[in-house]
């Protein structure tokens, strides 16, 4: 009896999202992603090896212990030496006696405006009077007037432009942004949409001896990304994705969860951003969370069905064989895997996870070492690596997985409305992706430090 209302609650679930998604599609409320332009820095930017060890020296309150440390990080890190880094830490600005200028800030982030908005208005034929939404999330920077202001006033948009400017969202903020795009599609037909997704590198640089806020300085890049996204059905043709479900997940009401990954003041009172011992553990708590959520809207009935089955037995097969536990096979629904590159721990975790391949991973790994972690905007670069590799086809489906502090995981699922050949931030180098060997340029120099005599990879 238990097994026939388990199994007729699937299918009730399961044929009212049909009918529900086709009356969404009827009332035409589809949000499409008629675009996306990552931002590529000046090469003048890029963090090499040797830079990096000359920024690290700078750092005047490390002690041999807390070096070490450091060094340890950015050899295990899996970026290249390629990333980009804020102009006022190349110059050697970080510690100013009066603390990182916002302007630091914020002319980091007109970098970014600058370029990709210019990319996006030149090949879409749109122009900034056409735009009805937009949404700007930096998490790390929230000068007044706001950031999305800025962009109005530099593109002299529309009076009744519906804005919204986000902060301290995290790496998951992009999806966030989509979410409140889609939402106001449902109600305002024939709608554009800008998303506007970077990070603040520049003010937020830790120049402290915490190692827990280390960190933060090892694994985050300069980057951005705009989206331009419609419910426009005439527009539907030259769409790259339509959005099939989102879903998001806060664990904010658990104290342990809220201060994982935190911006704080160290003892010294140095301002940077706490990544807690408990952060892998929140993480997975909140991963698994999300993807039971979100499992019912991505997976076909038989694999539903087969995950029930398992979930019944499980008790028996723990008492006769053991302990096996139950597994849902989400590649039976998804084609490709858009994680955000976090860092390598990020990348394995997932990957284990779900029961994930190298090709699978390939796309978050290649993106770590070329661009490493831009926060909200790394999945944008991931999926750009898959459109560079010709992998996105006709119908394929993508699930896009991203973390952020509060703590949250939120993802979703794009459906690949057309083969998609198109140029991107990766035209120059994807040719060069993946190598045969990833070398790892900060182990070759950074590996042992004999003077010190201790190695770096013990």
């Amino acid at each position: 009896m238990e097994l026939f209302m388990v199994l007729c609650t699937i299918f009730l679930v399961y044929f009212s999202l049909l009918l529900w998604n086709l009356y969404e599609q009827w009332r035409n409320q589809s949000c499409y992603i008629l675009d996306y332009f990552c931002f590529k820095p000046s090469d003048d930017r890029k963090l090499d090896t040797e830079l990096c060890g000359n920024i690290v020296k700078r750092n005047k309150n490390l002690g041999l212990s807390e070096y070490k440390f450091l060094l340890k990080i950015i050899v295990g890190s899996g970026i290249g030496e390629q990333t980009y880094g804020p102009r006022n830490i190349i110059s050697g600005k970080e510690r100013e006696d009066s603390g990182p200028s916002i302007m630091a800030g914020i002319s980091e982030m007109d970098e970014f405006f600058d370029a990709t908005f210019r990319q996006l208005f030149a090949k879409s034929g749109i122009s900034p009077a056409d735009i009805d939404i937009l949404v700007v999330n930096v998490s790390m920077l929230s000068p007044a007037p706001s950031l999305s202001a800025r962009i109005v006033n530099r593109y002299k948009m529309r009076e009744d432009i519906k804005v919204f400017n986000l902060s301290g969202m995290g790496c998951s903020a992009s999806l966030i942004s989509v979410d409140i795009v889609q939402n106001i599609f449902k109600s305002h037909p024939k709608m554009l949409a800008i998303v506007v997704t970077s990070e603040s590198i520049g003010p937020n640089w830790y120049s402290g001896n915490d190692k827990s806020m280390i960190l933060a300085n090892c694994l985050f890049r300069s980057g951005g990304c705009l989206v331009l996204l419609t419910n426009n059905p005439s527009l539907k043709d030259r769409a790259k994705f339509r959005l099939k479900c989102l879903n998001r997940t806060h664990f904010g009401s658990s104290d342990d969860a809220y201060g994982c990954a935190i911006q704080m003041e160290d003892n010294l009172g140095y301002l940077g951003f706490h990544l807690g011992k408990g952060l892998p553990k929140v993480a997975t708590k909140a991963f698994f969370q999300n993807l039971r959520e979100l499992a019912p809207r991505v997976l076909p009935l038989k694999e539903l069905l087969l995950y029930v089955a398992q979930h019944l037995t499980r008790k028996k097969d723990k008492e006769v064989q053991g302990g096996r536990t139950t597994h849902v096979n989400f590649k039976s629904g998804v084609d490709h895997f858009c994680i955000h590159p976090g860092g390598t721990a990020v990348i394995d975790g997932v990957g284990r996870s779900l029961r994930l391949s190298e090709y699978d991973l390939e796309p978050a790994r290649m993106t770590l070492h070329r661009f490493g972690n831009t926060s909200a905007s790394s999945n944008w670069y991931v999926l750009g690596y898959m459109e560079a590799k010709r992998r996105l086809r006709k119908g394929h489906r993508v699930l896009m997985i991203s973390f952020g502090a509060g703590f949250k995981c939120n993802s979703c699922l794009w459906e690949v409305v057309r083969d998609l050949e198109d140029e991107n931030v990766w035209e120059d180098c994807i040719h060069e992706y993946p190598p045969e060997t990833l070398v790892n340029p900060y182990m070759e120099k950074y590996g042992f430090i004999n003077e010190e005599g201790y190695s770096m990879v013990e």
